[in-house]
Parts: structure tokens; C-alpha cells; sequence
């Protein structure tokens, strides 16, 4: 759960930076397409070919187009229906897609009632921090924040259940999960991008620096390499802790507004969330 805990952390700070620097200025196709290059040249001199067998390579770049490159692409259309505070609102369901997904389609017999209240719960408590009144016109936009949702939740299913070995064996092969997320990103971005808006500052240069390398390689990396050693309770749980700890970082090094009332409750209900997820299968 730590290496859950510490992603969490760095997502967070990441976010954070992206809405300080980098949204409204640099196209979110653009960026990220490099962050997928820039962390795909950060595997591939580790990239070992022969530690896995060809499906489980095409299998891994399907996972990585999936789960970053096809996820982008609702989530950037939805911003075209739905206001800041309503995306946040909608991804709050992810916790529920991750366990049914593992239901649906790895399980052989039903996942306990205790590990679907936890999604449950995980999503009440996401509601609780992060509800707001809706535009008049957000169904569509609420369509496209599911389908991103799902993209990111299977993505994480079908890694944390395809065999790859152990970690340094998931390090050698894990290039192939940014080549699919490359190959989609860049379609997405010669497809939608607006390319007024490219990067030209040193200081964003920076930020998609440390996006690409930190956030992206390091971060997608011991995220996925974490969901193999949890349950998948667990893991659909985390899924809302990085909404809390956004908006604690939000607080502290931007000093934004935060509702420590709606806060310390929805916080509260994550963390029973999270409890119910580590108890074990009846």
C-alpha cells in the first residue's frame, strides 16, 4: 500500500503544477505527448525484449494505450462540456469500475461484499469533498468522464492480472507500456491539438520535464508495480486519495481555498474506505 501512497503524493504536486503552468498555455494534447516520449526514453535503454514472451509485449502496449493514451482523449474532449470542479466530480466513480472490471472478468467467483462497499464508500467520500453544483448542459461531458474512467481503471485491472514477472522483470518490459500510450497520444494529438499553444518557455519545459520522466515514467511505473501487491479493493480505493491530497497541496503551495470542514469528512470516509479494503476475503 506505501508505493500506492507515496504515487498518490507525487500525482498530487504533479496536478498541481499542471494547473498552475501548463493548463490554459500549453495544449493538454501537446503535453501530453511529450510527457509519453519523454518517459519512453527514459525505458527504453532498460528495455530487455526477450524477457517476455510476444502476446505479453503487444498485451502491455494495449494496457498503456488504454490506460493513458484512449483515457486522454475522453478526457480532454470532456472538457469541452464540463467545467474544472464537474471533471473532478465525475472521475470520482473510478473506484467502482476497477472492481467490477475485476469482476467481470477475472474472477471466478464473486468479489466479497465488503471490497464493493469499499468502492462504495470511496466514491461517497470523493462526493463529499468534491460536490458542486452542475451546468445545465453536462451529460454528454459526464458520458465522455465515464469512458475515461473506465479506460484508467481497466488499464490498471489488466496490468495488476497479466503475468510479467517480478519487478525487475516489469522495469525491463515496461517500455512497451509507453510505446502503446505514445502511439495513441500522438494520433489523439495530431488529431485535436491545438498547435498555437506549444511549450515555449524554459519553465514549462521544465515542469513537462519533470512530468514526463517523474509523474509519467517513475510514477505510472511503481502505480501499476504497487496495484500487483494489493487487493483490488485496495486498489480501486486509492483511486480517490488523489483528490484530498490535491487539494492539500493546492493549499500549501498556492494557498487555494479549501472547505477543511467538507474535507476532514470526505477524508474520513476515505479512509473507512481504505480500511474496508484491507480486511481480508471471507
Amino acid at each position: 500500500m506505501w508505493i500506492l501512497w507515496a504515487v498518490t503524493a507525487l500525482w498530487a504536486a504533479s496536478f498541481s503544477l499542471i494547473g498552475e503552468f501548463l493548463a490554459g498555455q500549453v495544449d493538454g494534447y501537446i503535453a501530453v505527448f511529450i510527457r509519453m516520449v519523454l518517459a519512453l526514453a527514459l525505458f527504453l535503454p532498460l528495455w530487455r525484449p526477450a524477457r517476455l514472451a510476444f502476446r505479453q509485449q503487444w498485451q502491455l502496449a494495449c494496457i498503456g494505450a488504454l490506460q493513458i493514451g484512449v483515457m486522454y482523449l475522453f478526457l480532454y474532449h470532456a472538457f469541452l462540456y464540463l467545467t474544472v470542479p464537474e471533471v473532478l466530480l465525475f472521475t470520482i466513480f473510478t473506484p467502482l469500475y476497477v472492481t467490477l472490471i475485476d469482476d467481470l472478468f477475472f474472477e471466478r467467483r464473486h468479489l466479497p461484499s465488503h471490497w464493493w462497499l469499499a468502492a462504495a464508500v470511496a466514491v461517497v467520500g470523493a462526493a463529499v469533498i468534491r460536490f458542486d453544483a452542475l451546468s445545465d448542459a453536462f451529460l454528454t461531458g459526464f458520458l465522455l468522464i465515464q469512458a475515461a474512467n473506465i479506460c484508467f481503471a481497466a488499464g490498471q485491472v489488466f496490468y495488476k492480472r497479466l503475468e510479467l514477472g517480478d519487478a525487475r522483470n516489469q522495469l525491463h518490459a515496461f517500455a512497451l507500456f509507453f510505446v502503446g500510450a505514445t502511439i495513441t497520444s500522438g494520433i489523439a494529438m495530431m488529431l485535436f491539438a491545438d498547435f498555437t499553444k506549444t511549450p515555449t518557455t524554459n519553465l514549462q519545459w521544465g515542469i513537462l520535464l519533470w512530468l514526463g520522466l517523474g509523474a509519467s515514467g517513475f510514477g505510472y511505473l511503481a502505480w501499476n508495480l504497487g496495484a500487483k501487491r494489493v487487493n483490488v479493493a485496495q486498489l480501486a480505493t486509492m483511486n480517490n486519495m488523489l483528490i484530498p491530497a490535491g487539494l492539500i497541496i493546492n493549499y500549501v503551495f498556492w494557498g487555494q481555498a479549501v472547505d477543511w470542514l467538507r474535507l476532514a469528512l470526505g477524508g474520513a470516509i476515505l479512509l473507512v474506505a481504505v480500511w474496508l479494503a484491507s480486511k481480508r476475503r471471507n
